[in-house]
């Protein structure tokens, strides 16, 4: 499978990298720097503005799927806008270039809690994330508009950090998954080995999907 993975070099992007070429798919990792996120015969890096719809149409053609591991801004001003506009033109270019399907990393803030709450309104939510989980909801909605793509948006749990690959984690939807002691925690790979997961699959269609221990 061919797939061209925007946000290539972050903590999640570089894990899906990782695990896509561990199955044998081909990976164009696209990002600013033009950096391959880790060395590797299936892995190529290219140069790419994530927000030029020109630029994406140009590299997304031919592949297979389109996955965005995008991250909204993290220096201080409010990153609702400027998140919401990225992805616009990364679908708009997306679907210029005939491509059909995009699997998304999304936030967990936007899950709900078991009273229906989203977890970004819970009390204890740290106000340092707030901007970022509400920059991936209004994403979220925004897809729910989207006629001319398939889509799927990957929440993670909680708690998400580099750690370890066990491959053993469970799959939910728009309910925060948690463990018996309340805690929602996945690592970044076994959050990697998901996403792989659906991009093969296809199995969320139009919808999201959660992984969490």
């Amino acid at each position: 499978m061919k797939i061209v993975l925007f946000g290539a070099t972050g903590m999640i992007g570089s894990r899906i990298a990782a695990e896509a070429a561990a199955r044998g798919h081909h990976v164009t990792a696209a990002s600013r720097s033009g950096r391959a996120p880790l060395e590797h015969a299936l892995v190529t890096g290219t140069a790419v503005d994530a927000g030029s719809v020109a630029e994406v149409a140009g590299v997304v053609g031919g592949a297979d799927v389109v996955a965005s591991a995008l991250v909204p801004p993290r220096d201080g001003s409010d990153p609702r806008e400027p998140f919401l506009a990225l992805h616009r033109a990364l679908l708009e270019g997306v679907a210029r270039a005939g491509g059909r399907r995009v699997v998304l990393v999304g936030g967990a803030g936007s899950l709900l809690t078991t009273d229906g709450t989203a977890l970004l309104d819970t009390p204890g939510f740290p106000a340092e994330y707030r901007g970022e989980a509400l920059a991936h909801a209004d994403l979220l909605a925004a897809l729910g508009g989207v006629a001319d793509l398939e889509w799927t948006s990957v929440s993670p749990a909680a708690a998400i950090a580099p750690g370890e690959r066990t491959g053993a984690f469970r799959v939910g939807g728009d309910t925060l998954l948690t463990a018996a002691d309340g805690t929602s925690s996945i690592s970044a790979e076994d959050y990697a080995v998901a996403f792989v997961d659906e991009l093969e699959a296809a199995a969320h269609p139009r919808a999201r999907m959660s992984v969490a221990y």
